[in-house]
C-alpha cells in the first residue's frame, strides 16, 4: 500500500519552464500583454489609498490616472492573476502533499535570523520591482519575450546580482 503522506517529486524543471512559456504566450495572445505580479501589488495599494485616504489621493499626482478611471484599480486583471497564483500554489501544495508551514534554512542559522533575511529580501525585491518598473516576471520574462533590451538587461542584472551576493549569504542555506 502506498504511503499518502510522502511528498510527490517536484516537476521536471524543463517541463515547468516550457509550461511557463506557454502561459506567457497565452497572456500575450489573450490579454495583449505579458505577465507581471508587481502590478497587482501596486493596484491593490492604490485601491487601498483611494478608499482609506481619498483626500490624500486627490492631492497626489501619482493617483490622478487611477482617480480619472471609471474602474477601480482592484479590478485589474493582474490582481486576479495574483489571486490565481496564490490559490494555484495552495492547490499544488495540497495535491503533492507539500502543504504546510515550515521554514527551510541551513543548519548554522537560527530561525529568527532566517525569517529576518527572508522578509528583508522580499521587501528589497518589492522596492526594486517598483523602482525598476516591473518584477522578474514583468520586466524580465515578458520583456525578454518581446526581445526588449530592458528585459534582457533586467534578467542579466537579477541573475548577476544573485551570483555576486550568493557567496556572502550562503550560510543561510548551507
Amino acid at each position: 500500500m502506498e504511503n499518502n503522506t510522502t511528498p510527490k517529486p517536484f516537476m521536471n524543471p524543463y517541463m515547468a519552464g516550457f509550461l511557463l512559456g506557454l502561459v506567457l504566450l497565452a497572456s500575450f495572445v489573450i490579454v495583449g500583454r505579458g505577465l507581471g505580479a508587481s502590478g497587482a501589488a501596486r493596484d491593490a495599494m492604490v485601491a487601498t489609498v483611494i478608499n482609506v485616504a481619498p483626500e490624500y489621493a486627490e492631492q497626489s499626482r501619482y493617483y490622478e490616472p487611477y482617480l480619472a478611471s471609471e474602474t477601480s484599480p482592484i479590478r485589474s486583471w493582474l490582481v486576479y492573476l495574483a489571486i490565481g497564483v496564490i490559490v494555484g500554489g495552495f492547490i499544488s501544495g495540497a495535491s503533492s502533499n507539500r502543504l504546510g508551514f515550515k521554514m527551510e534554512k541551513g543548519p548554522r542559522i537560527s530561525t529568527p535570523t532566517r525569517a529576518f533575511f527572508a522578509i528583508a529580501g522580499g521587501i528589497l525585491f518589492g522596492l526594486g520591482a517598483q523602482f525598476g518598473r516591473g518584477c522578474t516576471s514583468g520586466a524580465a520574462l515578458s520583456g525578454m519575450a518581446v526581445l526588449s533590451t530592458g528585459g534582457i538587461l533586467t534578467m542579466m542584472t537579477i541573475f548577476g546580482t544573485g551570483y555576486m551576493v550568493a557567496y556572502f549569504f550562503r550560510r543561510l542555506w548551507i
